[in-house]
């Protein structure tokens, strides 16, 4: 990741074939390029456990968090806050396929105007990224399962993540 920069890294801590743990995410920090921002992504994890991952520079929510949730989790960190789906508490939004992960591509018709910064995600791949792009206009776009190796199911391709990133930069 270091070598093609991404503006962000997801360490996914919730239940996926992406999960790593704190332990093995940390180290994989110390790694990290500082220009790359460390995003931790949770679903439906308790705040304190969430408060305990110092080395993540924003917080990504994917489950059913409410607003209140959000509200109290804000109000005991200076973190940014992504939220799947519409919320007036968090930073910004996070449009995704329902079922994330799947490479499914998101239905983009569905967001309607937002006024909000978001992040898109949903089955994005080099064919279709620069596609969203221009239709939507995303703050930032997310990709997982169309930067992977079709033979390591959850690792990523290095040649496509070097591709997926230039057509993000070079294609709108």
């Amino acid at each position: 990741m270091n070598e093609y920069k991404p503006d962000y890294i997801g360490f996914v801590f919730a239940e996926s074939k992406r999960k790593v743990s704190p332990h093995e995410a940390a180290k994989l920090r110390e790694k990290l390029n500082p220009d790359i921002i460390p995003v931790g992504v949770f679903v439906n994890e308790s705040i304190e456990n969430i408060l305990k991952i110092d080395f993540i520079n924003m917080i990504q929510l994917h489950g059913s968090e409410s607003e209140e949730y959000v509200r109290e989790l804000k109000s005991q960190t200076n973190k940014p806050v992504i939220k799947a789906g519409y919320s007036e508490a968090a930073d910004y939004l996070l449009f995704d396929n329902p079922e994330p992960g799947s490479g499914k591509t998101f239905d983009w018709d569905t967001i309607g105007e937002i006024k909000k910064p978001f992040f898109l995600a949903g089955g994005l791949n080099m064919e279709n990224v620069a596609e969203a792009i221009q239709k939507l206009n995303p703050f930032a776009v997310d990709v997982s399962s169309g930067v992977e190796n079709p033979e390591k199911s959850g690792f990523k391709d290095p040649e496509k993540i070097k591709e997926f990133i230039w057509r993000v930069r070079n294609e709108y």
